[in-house]
């Protein structure tokens, strides 16, 4: 049974499911989830620009004393904030001997490499080049040109979201092997929602999917969020792919409309067997015109750890959908 489509913020934010549907007794989505549709929804998204940016992770996992480090395609990544507050990024290997910056100190904007003391404040130096970084307020970017080889951009191009001053964010970080294009996959993959994760979605249906020229290339889909036994929320949202490694969700009506989930999907490079890994790093910025918001707001370090714990649970099975296909379509093995 579908839900009824949600026209705006009711008076409480939680409707009761009349006539719940058992699990096994909901409506079989796997005939319109077309293989050639959610390929070409992601063969469009693959045509699609990045500047050569990459999400490293989120703002808040910066740290005044230490730099954060990753990998991203391949490449050691360290950023920290310079004397001035501004972000820096750069290759993480220190050009003396070779020594992992990431375990090195900051100490008022300088890096100072732990194995014989080289100091870099973010400007070239002794063979060191710093890389383009940026700060969204969110997360953070890293620019490698040689890896993207595409066309460099001044700036990211970072998805419409609702003013962070006014909204409640968090961001979540995963690992799987598998590749970007797994990932984006599985988010072009709203169908599966009710019956892969019937914990957090009930009665959902895709009310339209991209034309067949890509024009409004995204998907919308109606579906309740599950609170607790018979009590949900039902929205609207608008999924859409503005790159290659991104799929951005947004509720357009009922709780919480203009709230936006923004999934990246970074490469990291390959393990010890050579299988791709790639990150997942998704980061949820809600809003509401409740006047109660404000304070879940104030209780934001209370909330986003079960913000963060909700999505960990998601893509605990999301991941093992895209290493699945990763398996599969490494192997020659993937339907469709």
């Amino acid at each position: 049974m579908s839900p009824a489509r949600p026209r705006g913020p009711r008076r409480l934010p939680l409707s009761l499911r009349r006539t719940p549907v058992a699990w096994d007794r909901q409506r079989p989505t796997w005939r319109e989830a077309r293989p050639a549709l959610i390929a070409g929804a992601l063969k469009r998204a693959q045509a699609r620009p990045t500047g050569n940016w990459y999400v490293v992770g989120a703002s808040h996992d910066l740290r005044a004393d230490r730099p954060l480090a990753r990998t991203v395609a391949g490449r050691e990544v360290v950023l920290w904030r310079n004397a001035g507050g501004d972000l820096v990024a750069g290759p993480g290997s220190c050009p003396h001997l070779g020594a992992p910056l990431r375990d090195s100190p900051v100490r008022c904007g300088t890096l100072v490499c732990h194995w014989h003391g080289m100091a870099l404040d973010g400007r070239p130096f002794a063979g060191w080049e710093p890389w383009p970084a940026h700060d969204d307020g969110v997360l953070l970017w890293v620019r490698l040109d040689e890896a993207g080889g595409e066309p460099a951009t001044s700036r990211p191009a970072v998805p419409e979201r609702p003013a962070t001053a006014a909204a409640l964010t968090a961001v979540y970080t995963g690992m799987g092997v598998c590749e970007p294009d797994d990932v984006v996959a599985n988010r072009l993959d709203p169908w599966h929602g009710a019956w892969y994760h019937p914990y957090s979605f009930v009665d959902l249906t895709v009310v339209r999917t991209p034309g067949r020229a890509g024009e409004d290339d995204s998907f919308t889909v109606d579906v309740s969020f599950k609170v607790a036994g018979r009590m949900v929320v039902p929205v609207r949202a608008v999924f859409t792919a503005p790159g290659p490694r991104t799929v951005l969700m947004r509720i357009t009506e009922g709780e919480g409309e203009g709230s936006v989930v923004e999934t990246h999907a970074t490469p990291l490079g390959t393990d010890v067997l050579g299988r791709p890994r790639t990150a997942v790093v998704e980061a949820v910025v809600a809003t509401s015109a409740r006047p109660g918001f404000a304070v879940a707001r104030r209780a934001s370090p209370l909330l986003r750890p079960l913000m963060r714990a909700a999505a960990g649970r998601l893509w605990r099975d999301d991941l093992a959908y895209a290493e699945r296909r990763w398996a599969l379509r490494s192997s020659g093995r993937l339907p469709g």
